[in-house]
């Protein structure tokens, strides 16, 4: 191999190493930037999906990466936060969005590359202020993109006048199959469309590469971009799987589309820019502005489609978290998922103080099975709750997002107390039926109307912690203090019937242990109650 070839591959791999660094110091600098307006932005995905395609195409230019956010889309799907719809709206969102890398990159602006690095890196390590920090780093971002691209497309300079490779890329132009397959290869390897894009204009900055040939590679690096949200779906459940397929077929949808009107569609682009570099780059907007405009109406056949391609499945019950997801770990929707996954938790906990005092009271305890599945269920999504709490901590949180993260793990300390509380309660049922105790008709009224007023409190809790309603859950705060009168009134009451004789001296300590264990329901309910009034308030 000739010093040549050496110093061109060692250029190009560099200046990639460069661009891909630059890449991701850009993304996340914008993304720590936006904070708590990342989390608003988000928000957007439960809506319509034609704010679903304006959302993925905003966070996309963000993030500075169409893989970012399909993947981040697949963990939302999964998650629960997102409909199948909107995430297909999200995801031809994101192909419009990743277009903004190569507009930017396309104008010849390379001579600002040192200057950028320079003030980027001034700030990011001097700044005091963190918002002047991450945009630091997402200045400095921008200017080690800019070298990358400077030196990938000085690195090729030399291959001008190497016949071989320009019959090569005669023949991708000639033959935009080959291109394509070419580019999906490439993008699939690096995983990045916006690094195969940048590629592109490098080469033909110096007048390499012909606009048919470049149209064919970032076309193929739409497709080869799947690669990264069909890996992150293996494994995963059917909402993700229909998710990733959504990509894969939307983006092939869009390289069919282009096959068929190649010819006029590269007519149109010749009239958009007086350099190569602009055309493609105009032409990887409007490819993928046009794929959208076209697909968009057929959206919901085309979730049909997609539904009918991975039906449901068996539809058993799982012990395993429904809503966290890996794939989410480093994004803000770390915490939605995981306060959604705590929501489940706790209906569970609270259905199980319901059938336990059911029990209690009808002296019907077949149903111990099924209440210790639910306990297992409680505990391991306790686990896992925390476990995924405090790997998300690992990552970059602001100050808001860490008293979130530790408000949440005590919400699920709490949950998984209320569960425990709801097995003493039927351990207790199982007592008195087994030794005949009769309760009387006074001591069951007194604990249906301490039961009601536990579970309205638990109840309300959960409606405050799933709807993130600080007025509500303030509210809550201290409503235990009505539960503690209730124990002390009841117990008063009881140990009265018990001198009187009215009541059984063994189902009279059961019930004043019953009442105990809802009592404390109701003291874990209020801690929840003071943990989503702090964490709506963190917001």
């Amino acid at each position: 191999m000739s010093t040549g070839v050496v110093s061109i591959i060692i250029g190009l791999l560099g200046g990639l190493g460069l661009f891909l660094l630059g890449i991701q110091l850009l993304g996340d600098g914008l993304q720590k930037a936006a904070g708590a307006r990342m989390r608003r932005i988000l928000e957007l995905f439960t809506s319509k999906p034609i704010k679903a395609v304006l959302t993925g195409a905003a966070v996309t230019a963000l993030l500075q990466s169409s893989s970012t956010t399909t993947v981040m889309t697949v963990g939302f799907v999964n998650s629960g936060l997102m409909t199948l719809s909107q995430a297909v709206g999200t995801i031809m969102g994101a192909n419009i969005g990743t277009t903004i890398t190569a507009q930017i990159v396309s104008f010849d602006i390379y001579s600002l590359a040192y200057p950028l690095i320079a003030v980027g890196a001034i700030l990011y390590y001097f700044a005091k202020k963190k918002l002047y920090r991450y945009g630091g780093m997402g200045i400095l971002g921008f200017g080690l993109l800019l070298l990358g691209l400077q030196t990938m497309s000085s690195s090729v300079s030399p291959l001008r006048e190497y016949e071989p490779f320009l019959q090569l890329l005669v023949t991708i132009g000639d033959r935009p199959v080959l291109g394509i397959l070419a580019g999906a290869l490439f993008t699939a390897i690096v995983q990045s469309s916006s690094a195969t894009t940048g590629l592109v204009i490098a080469f033909s900055w110096q007048g390499i590469l012909s606009l048919p040939a470049g149209l064919a590679l970032i076309v193929g690096a739409n497709l080869g971009t799947c690669i990264t949200v069909v890996l992150a779906s293996l494994g995963s459940p059917v909402t993700a799987k229909r998710a990733a397929l959504s990509h894969v077929l939307f983006n092939l949808a869009g390289v069919i589309l282009f096959i068929v009107l190649r010819r006029p569609f590269t007519s149109l682009v010749l009239l958009t820019g007086q350099t190569v570099a602009r055309q493609i780059a105009n032409a990887h907007t409007l490819f993928n502005v046009f794929t959208t405009v076209i697909l968009f109406p057929f959206l919901p056949r085309f979730v049909e489609f997609v539904t009918a391609i991975i039906p449901e499945g068996d539809g058993l019950y799982e012990a395993k978290p429904k809503f966290l997801d890996e794939r989410l770990i480093q994004t803000p929707g770390a915490l939605m998922s995981a306060q959604k996954e705590a929501v489940r938790m706790g209906s569970i906990a609270v259905e199980m103080v319901q059938q336990a005092v059911t029990a209690f009271m009808s002296g019907e305890t077949e149903q111990l099975s099924d209440i210790e599945q639910r306990e297992e269920v409680v505990n391991s999504l306790e686990t896992a709750i925390t476990a995924f709490l405090a790997k998300a901590n690992q990552h970059s949180m602001n100050e808001s997002e860490a008293r979130e993260m530790v408000n949440l793990m005590h919400i699920v300390n709490d949950l998984e107390r209320m569960a425990d509380h709801a097995i003493n309660i039927f351990e207790l049922a199982e007592v008195r039926e087994n030794g005949r105790h009769e309760l009387s008709d006074a001591a069951r009224d007194d604990l249906q109307k301490m039961f009601s007023e536990v579970d309205r409190i638990s109840r309300s809790v959960l409606e405050a912690l799933a709807e993130h309603d600080m007025n509500l859950a303030t509210s809550l705060i201290g409503e235990d203090d009505k539960v503690d009168e209730l124990e002390k009134r009841y117990r008063t009451n009881h140990i009265a019937r018990l001198n009187e004789g009215l009541c059984n001296p063994e189902a009279g300590v059961l019930f004043l242990d019953v009442v105990s264990n809802l009592e404390r329901v109701a003291d874990h309910a209020n801690n929840i109650a003071e943990g989503v009034a702090d964490l709506a308030f963190s917001k």
